[in-house]
């Protein structure tokens, strides 16, 4: 929420259907972070407040947003070692491998040049900085995602449409690049607040 109110913008923290979409089904919010943390912890939360079916809905309608680390798996239409039961919103048309980057001892803080097209918010010679802590790959990209980082031959920063995802966290190394594409595509197509 931090790096979001730090480039200006209002951040609330969305906990229930009524944060998301208000009766008659307009969005409250302008874009969506799905944070970090425990995959299946958020997976199990979201269906358990009845959030599942509206966050795929909004995020299917259009809303920008952008998925960090367990957001990214959570975003994910394919996750190939599930915690059991666990589920994924199916929104973002690539396949994961939970902690593909090993165990909290293994997290890094790394520099990854930027690959997707040129914009008014980065382009080529940029890079991320990144902290990896027990991060996801990107095992699958389908038709109409594009790369937008890699860290070695791993994919770790995708999008397509309206939808960000990657697997480390920008935030901890103070690096707001992809909250300010969030906000720009925000920007770009404002909800119908009702």
């Amino acid at each position: 929420m931090r790096a979001v109110e730090s480039l200006g913008a209002r951040a609330v923290k969305v906990r229930a259907a009524e944060d998301l979409v208000d009766a008659a089904g307009h969005p409250r919010i302008d874009a969506l972070i799905l944070p970090g943390g425990e995959s299946s912890t958020v997976d199990r939360l979201c269906r358990t407040f009845g959030l599942f079916e509206p966050l795929q809905e909004a995020i299917r309608g259009g809303l920008p947003t952008l998925g960090t680390c367990a957001g990214l798996i959570m975003l994910s239409s394919g996750i190939e070692d599930p915690a059991p039961g666990q589920q994924s919103l199916g929104v973002l048309d690539v396949s994961v491998n939970r902690n593909a980057f090993g165990s909290q001892v293994a997290s890094a803080e790394v520099d990854l040049p930027w690959l997707g097209p040129p914009s008014d918010v980065v382009g080529p010679g940029d890079h991320l900085k990144a902290a990896f802590i027990r991060a996801p790959e990107v095992t699958r990209t389908g038709e109409g995602v594009e790369v937008l980082a890699r860290h070695g031959d791993a994919v770790v920063a995708v999008r397509q449409g309206s939808i960000l995802g990657i697997s480390f966290h920008p935030e901890l190394m103070g690096d707001t690049t992809l909250h300010r594409l969030l906000l720009r595509d925000a920007a770009r197509h404002p909800a119908q607040h009702g």
